[in-house]
């Protein structure tokens, strides 16, 4: 494999971590931000507060996302494996 076919591999291999991230990664931004807000307009500065909202918010976005998710590991994969194939 030649330097410019790894760096082809990395930047796609990147740009996936990107993609299958991004909807979990959001929806945790949107829940703390909310969380976040809710707390500095009525005071209250309870950590646990911020935690268990933003875990059950992630956790059902996760299982929302997750054929999306798979969906694009498994093409990232296939694309791998034939780069393999092809020599």
């Amino acid at each position: 494999m030649t330097g410019p076919e790894v760096l082809d591999v990395s930047r796609e291999a990147i740009y996936t971590l990107i993609i299958v991230s991004a909807p979990v990664m959001l929806v945790g931004l949107a829940v703390g931000v909310a969380i976040s807000l809710v707390q500095a307009l009525t005071q209250i500065q309870e950590m646990t507060l911020a935690f268990v909202p933003k875990i059950l918010a992630i956790f059902v976005s996760l299982l929302i996302a997750l054929p999306f998710m798979a969906d694009k590991l498994h093409a990232e994969m296939l694309r791998i494996a034939a780069r393999i194939i092809s020599g």
